[in-house]
């Protein structure tokens, strides 16, 4: 990854303090656990969002079932989905007013894409949120 993606990471990170953790999970072996765990860790408000799951609380936190249900505004979409929801997810992300819609390792999608830069969303693929905050933590 170049200085100037890395940059643009980092200043996508230090602006956000809210996040929607799409495909959240509450089993601890899970990746999108774990990510979730440590973004709580780091001092952002994440917010645990998977229909299968919508009512339970993880880690702390009270899981909804779809984006439109949070209480509060979100200013990053994190997806730990498969590539075909990504499309309606950047949607939903657009219409929920986030200024990041980030898709984790492995996930990928042209028409996600395609939508966040229509709609002047950042976006970010393919990359985990939890190693990139790790890479940018040990640089400063």
């Amino acid at each position: 990854m170049d200085q100037a993606e890395l940059a643009r990471l980092a200043r996508i990170l230090e602006q956000t303090r809210s996040i929607a953790l799409v495909g959240a999970s509450n089993r601890p072996e899970r990746a999108s656990y774990q990510v979730m765990d440590y973004l709580l860790q780091q001092g952002f408000n994440v917010h645990p969002v998977n229909p299968q799951l919508a009512g339970a609380v993880i880690l702390g936190q009270a899981c909804v079932a779809e984006l439109d249900e949070l209480e509060q505004p979100v200013q990053l979409v994190n997806v730990f989905r498969r590539g075909e929801f990504a499309a309606l997810l950047a949607e939903q992300a657009i219409e929920q007013d986030a200024q990041c819609l980030w898709l984790q390792e492995g996930v990928i999608c042209e028409a996600a894409e395609e939508l966040a830069k229509e709609a002047d969303l950042d976006y970010v693929a393919d990359l985990c949120i939890k190693k990139v905050h790790q890479q940018l933590m040990q640089k400063a």
